[in-house]
């Protein structure tokens, strides 16, 4: 008998931002000829749109990638944004099923050895079973080694009676894990950026996952670069940064959103001014009330500039998106407005001048990759952080500062666009920060050898 082909079954958390980091990483051990078996919950397998996928277990016959799904215990009429329920029903429901799964896996194929499972460190539970089924596992963190070194600081965090045991918070404060980290203050917190209790408590159960799974892992990944984060990195042991995750073949890799794209606004930018178009886009959780979408349609105007600006079909909390009275029309000739867009492709465009963001750390690696500035509107969880990333430490962007009413102003908006589009030393520094990311995920960089490093033991 030959060699055996390696095999690892991946298990994203179900949010979008964590099954498109996991299926880069994916695309990646693909390349190397590392067969995958990536699992979703049924609800979250539903959702994607993958094209493209002439079967509904892989992209293509031959992919080295299946994709399967395993019950979660949802009803279709459950509401899929009560994280708590959610989250109680995949534990009771997913484990049985995906032990199952892995079992067939390993039974059905001679010609393939299942020699890791991969999944999401707040999503630690699968670690737990490949510990308890002898098989290696790997946590994978898909936002900033600044987010995961919070989560591992908890328990000091509650020794110092700044939270309490569950995670509310007892001082509001600025603290720092370390002289050379970025200071948060303590509201700021990821799991204190929302007002939803509910969704306070998922969160704050998340980061406490994180001190679980680095105990039972053999390998903790990070979609980050050391010289992106040094001062995080340092304080977490045995991380191995692997990113920024790009696939090698992503200007044509089949895509896997939630989302549809339109493919049109390329087009479009190939009609603009070189270094000209804004780039807006707040992903898929951000909603604004009417007023503040108002606001910021009038912002987008009034700056004169060529814009490219994503709105959801649930981006307002209204049932139907409504634009200030004549927007559409006065903006047809320098706006264009999509539902999703090829995110990748369109901030390695050249037309495009600037990303206007909620700072999800996806995105964020997005634009440090392409060498594009920022315009800063953090939300909630991690964004705050990469603010201050962006603004104070890589100074490449500007962060937008509400007004006494929490409401981002139109005037905000168009000062500092205006500024950002002229300012030569974020244009520099954007420009020097791609070649910091791009360096570390070439041949010889950190993140290509610490990537390479565990393919090799996967391999074995």
């Amino acid at each position: 008998m030959g060699k055996l082909i390696p095999h690892v079954v991946v298990v994203p958390a179900p949010s979008q931002s964590h099954v498109m980091s996991l299926m880069t990483l994916s695309h990646n051990l693909a390349d190397h000829g590392i067969k995958v078996t990536f699992v979703n919950a049924d609800f979250i397998h539903s959702k994607l749109i993958m094209d493209p996928m002439p079967n509904k277990e892989g992209l293509k016959e031959d992919s080295q990638i299946n994709f399967v799904s395993v019950p979660d215990g949802l009803e279709p009429e459950d509401d899929k944004r009560d994280v708590q329920k959610l989250s109680e029903s995949i534990m009771r429901v997913m484990p049985d099923h995906l032990e199952k799964l892995i079992k067939k896996i390993q039974e059905s194929n001679e010609y393939e050895k299942l020699t890791c499972i991969i999944t999401d460190v707040t999503f630690w539970w699968p670690l737990q079973l490949a510990e308890k089924m002898g098989i290696r596992g790997a946590a994978f963190w898909p936002a900033g080694a600044g987010t995961l070194a919070l989560s591992l600081h908890i328990p000091k965090l509650k020794e110092a009676d700044i939270i309490d045991a569950n995670g509310s918070l007892i001082k509001n404060e600025m603290i720092q894990l370390s002289p050379n980290i970025p200071g948060i203050s303590t509201s700021e917190l990821i799991w204190n950026c929302t007002t939803d209790k509910k969704m306070q408590k998922a969160i704050f159960e998340a980061a406490l996952n994180a001190n679980k799974a680095i105990k039972v892992c053999k390998w903790l990944l990070c979609n980050s670069a050391l010289e992106l984060e040094p001062w995080a990195c340092e304080l977490i042991p045995n991380i191995q940064t692997i990113g920024p995750l790009r696939s090698s073949n992503w200007q044509r890799q089949p895509s896997c959103q939630f989302w549809q794209e339109d493919s049109t606004c390329l087009n479009w930018l190939d009609q603009q001014p070189r270094r000209s178009v804004i780039y807006v886009a707040f992903g898929n959780l951000l909603f604004l009330n009417q007023c503040q979408f108002n606001e910021l349609a009038l912002g987008l105007e009034y700056t004169a500039h060529p814009f490219l600006w994503v709105v959801r079909p649930d981006f307002t909390d209204g049932f139907v998106t409504k634009y200030p009275d004549g927007f559409i029309d006065r903006i047809a000739n320098h706006g264009k407005i999509v539902s999703w867009a090829p995110q990748h492709k369109v901030l390695a465009h050249p037309s495009i001048a600037c990303f206007f963001t909620h700072c999800g750390w996806n995105s964020t690696l997005d634009a440090v990759t392409m060498g594009v500035p920022f315009l800063c509107w953090p939300n909630q969880f991690d964004q705050f952080l990469q603010k201050n990333y962006i603004c104070d430490v890589w100074k490449v962007g500007l962060a937008l500062n509400p007004d006494k009413n929490g409401i981002v102003s139109r005037d905000e908006i168009k000062t500092k666009l205006d500024k950002l589009l002229h300012d030569e030393d974020i244009i520099a520094n954007s420009l020097q920060l791609m070649e910091v990311a791009t360096k570390t995920i070439n041949e010889g960089g950190t993140s290509f050898n610490n990537f390479g490093q565990f393919v090799e033991q996967i391999m074995q």
